[in-house]
């Protein structure tokens, strides 16, 4: 894949201290199957598959999302996106800035669909010396916590209560964070010979979370010695394979929740929770709220 980073000038190397992001827009969305008009950002989006198939083509690319997945949309970069499941695929979208330096009143100052930009407007990325930047690997798979401080985000986005906007850029933070650290993470295991099979295993839990995934069955079908498979899992995914896995279940859960008239009962045993008890305890313990609350929130949103 081309480092997009190399190509894209819009970017600033400044301590951490010096970022303050602002939310121009965060909501979630339906989309019907169908390519969407090209365009650019004045600003930058975070765009969160919760369910079915996208991609976006961009800079000669084309990048296919499945749920689970976040797409990185920088500043002043020509894309496409294209929904393709049937009969609609549902997003988490998040606009915002590094630096606090855009006033976004409408839609046209985030999005330009004409030739006719306000060049100078153009937000800029923020970079770590100690990091590659977000831009250098546009698709990520976030962590269970990192999906958890969007949706809290949009939460707090759409309810607009007294101090949002200071809580909207605490959130920004840390979730660009996460970001950050995962693709570090990442690029490090996947410098090992066993980067791909990893890959693969993981791709297989988040098809069948309801599994029974130990880290003994899990080194078996690495042929790794426990110890070393978590080590290299934990490099991989950033968190421990139990977690990993725990991770996945609770976001398909969630989006069962949402998405689905199946009882609670039926959900905890399709995501690998037979007992509707502990299944409720787990949820809680990850949400701060019952599956049952969760789902009466989510109707709300």
């Amino acid at each position: 894949m081309d480092n997009l980073a190399a190509r894209y000038p819009l970017q600033r190397i400044a301590p951490f201290r010096e970022w303050s992001p602002s939310v121009h827009y965060a909501q979630f969305q339906s989309l019907p199957p169908g390519a969407m008009p090209r365009r650019r950002l004045y600003d930058f989006e975070l765009l969160y598959v919760t369910h079915g198939e996208a991609a976006t083509h961009m800079q000669g690319q084309r990048y296919t999302l499945t749920a689970g997945q976040l797409i990185f949309l920088p500043s002043g970069v020509y894309h496409q996106n294209e929904i393709i499941s049937t009969p609609e695929a549902r997003f988490l979208g998040i606009h915002f800035d590094f630096f606090d330096e855009l006033d976004v009143q409408t839609e046209a100052d985030m999005v330009v669909y004409t030739e006719e930009a306000q060049a100078d407007k153009f937000a800029v990325e923020a970079c770590a010396e100690q990091l590659a930047p977000l831009s250098a690997s546009i698709v990520y798979t976030p962590s269970l916590v990192c999906v958890q401080l969007m949706e809290q985000l949009v939460h707090e986005f759409t309810m607009r209560p007294p101090g949002y906007e200071l809580v909207c850029k605490a959130y920004m933070l840390q979730i660009l964070t996460h970001l950050l650290r995962s693709s570090l993470s990442s690029s490090v295991a996947q410098g090992s010979v066993h980067g791909d099979k990893l890959l693969e295993v993981m791709k297989q839990i988040e098809e069948a979370p309801a599994e029974r995934w130990t880290n003994t069955s899990l080194a078996k079908r690495l042929n790794l010695s426990v110890d070393h498979m978590a080590k290299l899992f934990k490099q991989m995914a950033g968190m421990p394979p139990s977690e990993f896995v725990q991770s996945i279940r609770h976001r398909e859960a969630r989006r069962l929740l949402r998405e689905s008239g199946l009882s609670i009962e039926s959900i905890g045993e399709s995501v690998g929770y037979p007992d509707i008890h502990y299944f409720s305890r787990i949820f809680r313990r990850h949400e701060g709220i019952s599956p049952r609350e969760y789902r009466k929130l989510s109707n709300i949103l």
